[in-house]
């Protein structure tokens, strides 16, 4: 007969707690295991799989979510990862762009070959800096690009491809901007700077992050330079200001 496909599993507490703590989950007591779940930056799930997204409750640190080549037709309960900034759910069946909202700190989201026929870019947040919907219907739409920038004025990268600088945003957008730290400002320049495409064949949010450590740190030692050497230029004006010393 045909092999049949096994059942698909439920992404639980439980099951990351599985794939993810170094010790196995039977000898942990709920305490423990609750403790090292909330304490994870990084979850990795890809080909577990996954054909549901459960309630998580104890993944309150994630900022790095892989899920891509499972089998999830739903995007769901992802509202409890408030710090969450990377997402992978590649290779899924996603029907359609739902519950991301919430994600107001969400930079890099792959939705890459999965089945979404049409798109609501209003289901995007508008923190995104970097998406990919390739291998999706939607991006056959008409104006499909146009409407994409259109909500997402942050937005570095769409499918590979860089997204144009000095495009204007929304008046809204601009307030948000205007609250926004100065960090995250860096962090787009530095992203601007950086190759692409991007990826999630790898630990992407563990190595940009390093990337852009690196970046930081030249940026410091740069302005450091150019201080010392003002530093300097004052000094030798003041010398030529100040008074010939008396014999």
């Amino acid at each position: 007969g045909l092999e049949q496909t096994p059942p698909g599993v439920t992404l639980t507490d439980t099951l990351v707690a599985a794939r993810n703590l170094p010790w196995p989950v039977e000898t942990q007591s709920p305490e423990s295991r609750s403790e090292a779940l909330m304490a994870l930056s990084t979850v990795r799930l890809d080909r577990e799989n996954i054909c549901a997204i459960g309630r998580l409750q104890s993944l309150q640190e994630v900022c790095s979510l892989y899920l891509q080549q499972n089998r999830i037709e739903k995007i769901e309960n992802l509202s409890c990862l408030p710090y969450l900034r990377f997402l992978s759910l590649a290779g899924n069946r996603i029907h359609k762009v739902e519950n991301l909202r919430p994600l107001q700190h969400l930079h890099f989201l792959d939705l890459s070959q999965n089945q979404i026929e049409t798109l609501d870019p209003d289901e995007l947040p508008r923190s995104l800096r970097l998406l990919d919907l390739t291998g999706n219907e939607c991006t056959h739409q008409d104006g499909y690009r146009e409407l994409v920038l259109g909500a997402l004025p942050r937005l570095l990268q769409l499918d590979a491809q860089p997204v144009p600088a000095g495009r204007d945003a929304a008046p809204d957008e601009e307030e948000e901007e205007g609250s926004s730290s100065s960090s995250e400002d860096e962090e787009d320049e530095s992203l601007c700077e950086l190759s692409g495409p991007f990826t999630a064949g790898k630990d992407f949010f563990t190595d940009l992050h390093r990337e852009l450590a690196r970046r930081s740190q030249r940026r410091q030692r740069e302005a450091l330079d150019q201080h010392e050497t003002r530093l300097e230029e004052l000094e030798e004006r003041r010398g030529l200001l100040l008074p010939p010393a008396p014999l």
